[in-house]
């Protein structure tokens, strides 16, 4: 693609799904024009004609809307190749993107989508049988895809398409334990008992890709909050 493309991101540095797209474009030094959307209130009429769903992020690529998380960080990483993923066609590439795409699946519906439970309970007991039932998920199905990691996955010293979707929730697993939002246990849970994860979380949460919005006082805040309401409505 051309580097006179007109990329519009519209975007909320507090939502990880967002943080997708940006941890993409940095390390694709793609230039870009942001527009923050207010999450905190009703959506305008203007950005609901952009992306009819509500959601961030959106991306405007020459005046053509692209929506969904997954599908503009899949898009992004089509359009300017780089060290993020081979082309499907070159040596190698299609089962390097099936084994990313598995790698992603498995942190995804094993261990973070266990984690929204975090937002219905009630008791501490509830929230230590939430943490148990994430970790035996990280450590069954997302630790053995990292024991070749270097510090990234696949063996990689620089970050991929792995890390571009699953970045933005690794961060705040170090951020969320450590302000006790999320139960302390659950990050000495994951040191002891999937170490591989553990070193590659250590390894994300400071690269300067993720990093580059992350404003970690307000998510820390934002998040227990909104925990916080949402326990008490449960």
């Amino acid at each position: 693609m051309s580097s006179q493309d007109k990329l519009i991101l519209y975007t909320n540095h507090r939502c990880p799904w967002a943080h997708r797209a940006h941890i993409a474009l940095a390390e694709l030094k793609v230039p870009f024009e942001e527009v923050i959307i207010d999450l905190d209130t009703p959506r305008t009429p203007e950005y609901l004609k952009i992306n009819p769903r509500g959601l961030v992020p959106a991306l405007s690529y020459n005046g053509e809307i692209i929506i969904e998380s997954g599908i503009v960080a899949q898009f992004l990483t089509d359009a300017y190749p780089s060290h993020l993923v081979p082309a499907s066609n070159a040596p190698g590439g299609a089962l390097r993107r099936a084994r990313i795409a598995l790698f992603v699946d498995a942190f995804t519906t094993k261990f973070n989508s266990v984690l929204f439970g975090l937002w219905s309970a009630k008791t501490e007991e509830d929230k230590q049988a939430i943490v148990e039932k994430a970790v035996a998920g990280l450590v069954k199905e997302v630790e053995p895809l990292l024991a070749d990691a270097k510090p990234f996955f696949g063996g990689s010293d620089k970050l991929t398409l792995a890390e571009v979707l699953t970045g933005s929730f690794a961060i705040r697993i170090k951020s969320l334990t450590s302000a006790e939002v999320y139960p302390r246990t659950l990050w000495t849970a994951i040191k002891e008992q999937a170490p591989n994860v553990a070193k590659w979380v250590e390894a994300v949460s400071v690269h300067p890709s993720v990093t580059s919005i992350y404003e970690e006082e307000a998510i820390v805040e934002g998040t227990r909050r909104r925990l916080e309401k949402a326990s008490a409505s449960a």
